[in-house]
């Protein structure tokens, strides 16, 4: 349980200590108000120890601590090993915030009576609240119910997320899955003395009816309806029922981190969790569209808020090392290799996919492998954005109001949100994207993989600072939002890509970018990229007139203008065509993109 935080006014905080226990490696950042305006200012990392022969994920927090007050000249950690508080001059901190991930993070297993409507909801919920998602139990599964007992009991999640029907609706079905855990008694993967959460946010009129099945063998926490009525996901309360479940269960048994729960200011975060956190608040502050991705050895999280409506995803089988067979065996070799403006052998790379998944923690040696790794990362990219955008979809279920026109042109529900040509800010982090030689690379990889049409910012997360960032939101939001804009993003610039797609060389559209050096001009052919200056700081205003059927945000052939943002890369102009279309074909599409790298200056000139 976490100690009650104490009352620190916004105005009187001026050092704040974050951490994020991951997996592997406990990240400490120290964030200081200077010049009246809040900065990242030093970091620090150590070994995660959460497993044995620690076992007390504090040593590893103490020893990231101590390393950024070593950086700093700050003392930060008392005699006992405690975090020094309030701040003096040059010792202590104002507020200590915590996000983790490690054991593995948040694990949990979701049912609902129809797959498709509450149990997707569910799922929502439970990735929203930065878990990993075993399994998804539902009525309709195609499973029968011996088989859904022994799969229920396999598993060990932290807790389990039951909803099920409409407020007022039948409630046999529900009743039904609550049958199904009672008997399975999943056992938790952390502590045997305290019994397995559930939570219960299905249809009110069932929920007396399910504590008579489960509030004799499991701790059941009973909140507000996933879907209430068919028209609206209420996916808050669900939420935020994880997250206390998380801090007062998960966390509470796991190795040491009852101790971290006394230290921090405000409860630990799930860290993917955070990540959403902040993604949501910069897009509620600034009124963008706004789509993350953290692309990791084993998993790609892909994050996404379109319209205020917030969307995570986990691709748990996509990843740059330990799934990197996965992703070249999902994509095919043929899709990896359209990426590659040279000659490679492909025995030759399948060999070097099995050395990666053996010595995970490699990274490229040479031009070739980097040139090979970077076009595995964008077919991981590609596909987990597209899984994402199938599951960040309306409501499925929903009775779709029809005229007579419309009978034979139906919209239907369960619809994408995802809307590319209302992308604003696109966002990269993972070791790929962040620690790549050349910021161009960054920026070719997002493009690639993503396809943003219209205008669209491109950033990355300089040192993986975003979970920080989201528990500091809850906390002190100005400071997340400062920190967020002058020391977490790395502005590569803007991309300016219309959708559509024409014959190679053909007019694409002719631009005008008026920068404080005077007014650029041009015109593009569809195939032809263009990499135009404009730096870190600097604004232009762009005006784009398309050819004819092709769309830059005004409808097909018709002209905008828009300000653009500039960066470390600087304005990219893509006449490449939306849907992006890059044969596989090696004689076909080696020129192509041979002339892309060109154009981007992506690689230095290789050596034969």
């Amino acid at each position: 349980m976490s100690r009650e935080p104490r009352p620190v006014h916004p105005d009187q905080i001026r050092v704040i200590l974050a951490t994020d226990c991951g997996s592997t490696t406990t990240k400490a950042i120290l964030i200081q108000r200077i010049d009246g305006h809040y900065r990242q200012t030093h970091r620090g990392e150590a070994p995660t120890t959460v497993e044995e022969p620690f076992a007390d994920v504090t040593i590893g927090v103490r020893n990231a601590v101590a390393e950024v007050g070593e950086l700093a000249g700050r003392r930060l950690l008392d005699e006992r090993g405690e975090i020094i508080r309030p701040a003096t001059a040059d010792a202590g901190c104002d507020v200590y915030i915590s996000t983790s991930s490690a054991g593995g993070g948040l694990q949990m297993m979701v049912a609902g009576v129809i797959r498709e409507m509450t149990a997707a909801s569910a799922k929502r919920a439970a990735l929203g609240a930065g878990a990993i998602v075993m399994d998804v139990i539902a009525a309709n599964d195609k499973r029968r119910p011996h088989e859904q007992i022994r799969r229920i009991r396999e598993l060990r999640p932290d807790m389990i997320l039951l909803s099920g029907g409409i407020d007022g609706g039948n409630t046999t079905q529900v009743v039904q899955l609550a049958e199904l855990i009672a008997p399975a008694r999943p056992q938790p993967r952390f502590g045997s003395a305290y019994r397995m959460p559930v939570i219960f946010a299905g249809n009110k009129d069932a929920a007396p009816l399910v504590r008579e099945r489960l509030a004799e063998a499991f701790d059941l926490a009973i909140v507000d309806n996933l879907r209430p009525v068919l028209e609206v996901e209420n996916l808050g309360p669900a939420r935020d029922k994880i997250h206390d479940l998380f801090l007062e269960h998960v966390m509470a048994h796991a190795p040491g981190y009852d101790k971290l729960i006394s230290w921090t200011d405000a409860p630990i975060m799930p860290t993917p969790g955070a990540v959403g956190n902040i993604l949501q608040t910069i897009a509620r502050q600034q009124g963008i569209n706004v789509v993350g991705v953290d692309i990791g050895g084993a998993t790609t999280d892909v994050f996404s808020v379109f319209h205020g409506t917030f969307n995570r995803t986990v691709s748990a089988n996509l990843g740059m090392s330990y799934s990197i067979s996965n992703v070249c065996a999902e994509a095919t070799m043929l899709r990896v290799l359209r990426w590659v403006h040279f000659d490679m052998d492909e025995r030759e790379l399948r060999n070097r996919v099995k050395n990666k998944m053996i010595r995970p923690t490699t990274i490229p040696y040479t031009l070739d492998d980097l040139v090979f790794e970077q076009g595995v990362a964008r077919e991981a990219l590609r596909l987990a954005y597209a899984q994402h955008k199938e599951f960040a979809t309306t409501l499925k279920g929903v009775q779709q109001q029809r005229t007579v026109g419309d009978l034979f042109a139906q919209e239907q529900s369960g619809r994408s949100i995802v809307d590319n040509m209302a992308l604003d800010l696109l966002v990269g982090s993972g070791g790929v994207l962040s620690h790549a030689p050349r910021m161009e690379q960054t920026a070719a990889m997002l493009i690639d993989a993503f396809e943003p049409e219209g205008f669209t910012t491109l950033a990355k997360d300089s040192i993986f600072m975003m979970p920080h960032l989201g528990v500091l939101a809850e906390v002190h939001p100005q400071a997340a939002m400062e920190v967020f804009e002058r020391d977490c993003l790395i502005y590569l610039g803007t991309c300016i890509a219309p959708r559509g797609q024409g014959k190679p060389r053909e007019r694409c559209f002719s631009y005008a970018i008026e920068t404080s050096a005077g007014t650029l001009r041009g015109e593009l052919r569809c195939g032809e990229l263009r990499l135009l200056p404009l730096g870190p700081g600097e604004m232009a205003n762009a005006a784009i007139e398309p050819a004819r059927g092709f769309d830059v945000g005004a409808g097909p052939g018709r002209r905008l203008e828009r300000p653009v943002r500039g960066g470390t890369v600087g304005l990219i102009l893509d006449a490449r065509g939306r849907p992006l279309d890059v044969p596989i074909d090696r004689n076909l599409g080696r020129p192509l993109v041979a002339e892309w790298v060109q154009a981007l200056n992506l690689y230095p000139a290789r050596s034969d």
